[in-house]
C-alpha cells in the first residue's frame, strides 16, 4: 500500500525538524522531499530532474509549506487540484504564516488543511503527529493512479 508523503519545505532546518518527528512517528514511513515549488512538481507530474519517474504512484499525502523559492506554495496548489491525477490528493498546508490572507488563499486554493508551524519542538511534534494520523491512518482516501483519472 502506498505510504509515500511529499515534504515541501526550502528552509533546511524546517525540513529536519519535520524530518525527524515523521521518523519518530512512523520510522517505515516513505518520505520524499522537494526544495521548492518546482521541484515538488517535476516529482508529483514527472518531468524536469524527475523525467522517467512513474507519476502514476502519487503521493499519500503532501505537507507543503507557503514561501517556496521558484514556484510559490499556493501555485503549487492550483497545480495539484487543476489537474485530474492529483485533484484528490491530500495536501496539507504546514506554515509559519498566520495571515488571515493566507489561510484564505490556502483554502480557496484547494487546501486539505492549513496547519500552523508552532516554534515549540513538543508541539510541533505532536502537530505533525496528528496530521499524519488523521490523513495516513483515520481518512478514508481513493485508491487511484493516473490510468483512473484519464
Amino acid at each position: 500500500m502506498n505510504q509515500t508523503i511529499l515534504l515541501v519545505e526550502d528552509n533546511h532546518d524546517d525540513r529536519a525538524l519535520t524530518l525527524r518527528a515523521l521518523r519518530n512517528i512512523l520510522p517505515l514511513q516513505v518520505v520524499v522531499t522537494a526544495g521548492d515549488g518546482a521541484e515538488a512538481l517535476d516529482y508529483l507530474f514527472g518531468t524536469g530532474d524527475y523525467l522517467g519517474r512513474n507519476p502514476a504512484f502519487i503521493p499519500k499525502l503532501v505537507l507543503l509549506d507557503l514561501r517556496l523559492q521558484k514556484v510559490n506554495g499556493l501555485e503549487v496548489l492550483k497545480r495539484i487540484r487543476c489537474d485530474a491525477r492529483t485533484r484528490a490528493l491530500p495536501v496539507i498546508v504546514f506554515t509559519s504564516s498566520h495571515r488571515e490572507e493566507d489561510i484564505l488563499d490556502s483554502y480557496t486554493s484547494g487546501a486539505n488543511s492549513y496547519i500552523y508551524k508552532p516554534v515549540d519542538y513538543s508541539q510541533y511534534c505532536d502537530n505533525i503527529k496528528q496530521v499524519v494520523t488523521y490523513w495516513l491512518a483515520l481518512c478514508e482516501l481513493p485508491a487511484y493512479t493516473i490510468r483512473d483519472a484519464e
